[in-house]
């Protein structure tokens, strides 16, 4: 049977402006959205001119070509700027570690179990791992019901996403945080983000009253830059 080969998939081109765009004609778009229709692209860019924007290629696999008429700055400034949005909401998740011993003691069975409960709670997935050391590794059975018990203490707060296996000499499983915690860890994220937004307003209000300057006027929804001020809890 013959193989089939797949060409590499390339990557998305960049959009093409003004004297960029060499078809003989486009079928246009205005900065207001209306539908011109098909027009030269000599006088597509006379109207980019005349309006004191970028002829700009929206669908270059369109036949002929559709281009718009936009500020091509502004456009890739605010697309930039989604794409930060778009990073600074996603919820990262890292693994966090959390050790026993078969012979673990009640106290500090409790104390790992609800220190991995944080980490789940924070949106971290957690890795509960047994050691064994010397003929501690003939009672396997003790090691796996710590593993059963601690998933137990999670409850609905965590899915198991790699179930009991054994590494060398020790046994682990990872649980990850539930799907209605990571909506609560997301919610949580884009709640301080507005909330930084709105001081920020605030303190440029003030300042500009103080200046005497007007104040710019920002959406309080919209996400600002934040420091990485998470320090991650030692395992």
């Amino acid at each position: 049977m013959r193989r089939r080969h797949f060409a590499p998939t390339k990557p998305e081109a960049e959009q093409r402006l003004n004297e960029a765009i060499t078809v003989p004609e486009v079928r246009l778009i205005s900065h207001l959205g209306e539908q011109v229709g098909v027009v030269s692209t000599r006088q597509a860019l006379s109207m980019a001119q005349e309006v004191g924007l970028d002829l700009v290629e929206v669908s270059p696999s369109a036949n002929p070509p559709v281009c718009k008429l936009m500020d091509a700055g502004k456009q890739k400034y605010l697309r930039k700027k989604r794409e930060s949005e778009q990073r600074k909401r996603q919820t990262r998740i890292t693994v966090k570690e959390v050790k026993l011993r078969p012979k673990t003691d009640e106290h500090d069975f409790m104390t790992k179990a609800m220190r991995a409960k944080r980490f789940l709670e924070a949106g971290d997935k957690v890795k509960i791992t047994i050691m064994f050391r010397g003929r501690e590794m003939a009672h396997p059975e003790i090691a796996r019901a710590h593993l059963d018990r601690m998933i137990e203490v999670m409850g609905e707060q965590a899915v198991v996403e790699q179930v009991a296996r054994m590494e060398g000499r020790n046994m682990f499983v990872i649980l990850a945080p539930s799907r209605e915690v990571l909506k609560a860890v997301a919610a949580e994220k884009a709640q301080k983000l507005r909330a930084r937004a709105k001081a920020k307003s605030a303190r440029r209000a003030a300042a500009s009253e103080n200046t005497g300057e007007v104040p710019v006027v920002e959406d309080p929804d919209e996400p600002v830059e934040s420091s990485d001020d998470e320090v991650a809890e030692d395992a």
